[in-house]
């Protein structure tokens, strides 16, 4: 009941902390984000999955309809072979199929990580391997 009557002391603080703290922290925020958002689309893009810029998420939808599988076989095979976990896409609408959800908002060096690892495994599936 204390939730619906009035804001919790806790977020009464968190609010003015970042009223103090300000655009500061917001923007340097912002910057990350913009940061790792760039090097993901990039890297998917290089690896010849279309990635459209979102501009204002923190997830990346890249299609990948030219690896020939699934929304959820890329997902469960890239899980299995490079332990990189992507979202299939169909649960995000009716024109999901054929894309993956990929969430960057983790630290930078994950980000490299994952995407040399869907690299390799992209390779391995045009090598034959995973199907």
């Amino acid at each position: 009941q204390y939730c619906m009557l009035c804001a919790p002391i806790m977020s009464q603080m968190a609010g003015i902390e970042a009223l103090k703290m300000g655009a500061n922290a917001y923007e340097e925020m912002r910057q990350s984000y913009e940061q790792r958002r760039n090097k993901i689309v990039s890297r998917l893009n290089a690896m010849g999955l279309p990635t459209f810029m979102p501009g204002g998420a923190f997830y990346v939808f890249p299609d990948i309809r030219s690896t020939g599988l699934s929304s959820k076989d890329f997902a469960v095979k890239l899980l299995q072979a490079k332990s990189v976990a992507v979202v299939p896409g169909p649960p995000f609408g009716a024109i999901g199929e054929g894309f993956v959800r990929c969430c960057y908002a983790t630290d930078t060096n994950l980000i490299d990580k994952a995407m040399d690892l869907m690299e390799e495994f992209l390779t391995e599936l045009k090598n034959g391997q995973h199907r």
